[in-house]
């Protein structure tokens, strides 16, 4: 689905992404992980065609992004920034029909009914009732962002990018939030590729795994293969343990304390 070809980026002198090579098949859920400052955030950028690169290119089915109108983009793709949405005055309702702007013509209309039937099913998927007419910053943290997710739901895109979507919520909405994702990204086999700052969380809901450092790929494979001691100090220079997740059999991380036992 999504082809990256010897992608280089540079802000200045400083050269973020060296020379991304990758591929993205239709249906993957990947995750991106790295220290701050390894090029995550940029790559998804990259990707969602808000950045271009310097050098090489990114193709979606066979056709150069660059080549996308915004409408037609948009019908494909949907980003999810990781401060979701901003506490502002619209409504919920109001936020979640935003997310129909691919399907609008010049007037800001769309045809025919279906658009109705959909916000209704994203609301009860969300568990949204009630909140509707309240306006998004008397909401929680948590409720805030799965407004952000509902809007992303109302695009129906095929490819869904997420830029750190948990950082803000506790473990609770963490969970909650990704189990969400989860089963929509099942349900309508999209594809998902979320940048990810819980390598916990990865290894539970990513089925592969791209590891950057400094601009370049360290690796990429299964959480298994991924979330290794070696591979996690090389990322972090952090010393951990991996065991294995009693329920899922995918690995997690206990970090080591630098003072031993």
């Amino acid at each position: 689905m999504i082809e990256v070809q010897g992608v280089e980026k540079s802000y200045g002198r400083q050269t973020v992404l060296k020379g991304i090579d990758w591929q993205v098949q239709r249906g993957d859920f990947w995750g991106i992980i790295g220290p701050n400052g390894s090029g995550k955030t940029t790559l998804l950028n990259v990707l969602s065609g808000v950045e271009s690169p310097e050098a090489g290119e990114v193709t979606l089915d066979g056709r150069p992004l660059a080549t996308y109108g915004r409408k037609a983009l948009s019908r494909r793709l949907a980003v999810l920034q990781q401060d979701g949405l901003p506490p502002m005055a619209f409504p919920v309702r109001q936020v979640l029909e935003m997310g129909r702007f691919p399907f609008q013509n010049w007037r800001g209309k769309e045809e025919g009914n279906g658009a109705e039937a959909l916000l209704n099913e994203i609301v009860s998927r969300l568990d949204l009732q009630g909140l509707e007419n309240k306006p998004l910053h008397v909401l929680s943290g948590g409720q805030r962002q799965r407004v952000a997710l509902g809007k992303v739901m109302a695009q129906q895109p095929e490819l869904v990018l997420l830029d750190e979507p948990t950082t803000y919520l506790d473990i609770r909405y963490q969970m909650q939030f990704m189990e969400l994702v989860s089963s929509w990204q099942r349900a309508e086999h999209l594809t998902v590729v979320a940048v990810m700052h819980d390598l916990n969380l990865a290894a539970l809901y990513c089925d592969k795994l791209l590891a950057l450092r400094d601009g370049r790929i360290v690796a990429m494979g299964t959480p298994n293969e991924i979330i290794t001691p070696e591979i996690v100090k090389s990322l972090f220079e952090v010393d951990a343990y991996s065991v294995m997740h009693p329920d899922r059999g995918v690995p997690q991380l206990l970090l080591r304390s630098e003072q031993g036992t």
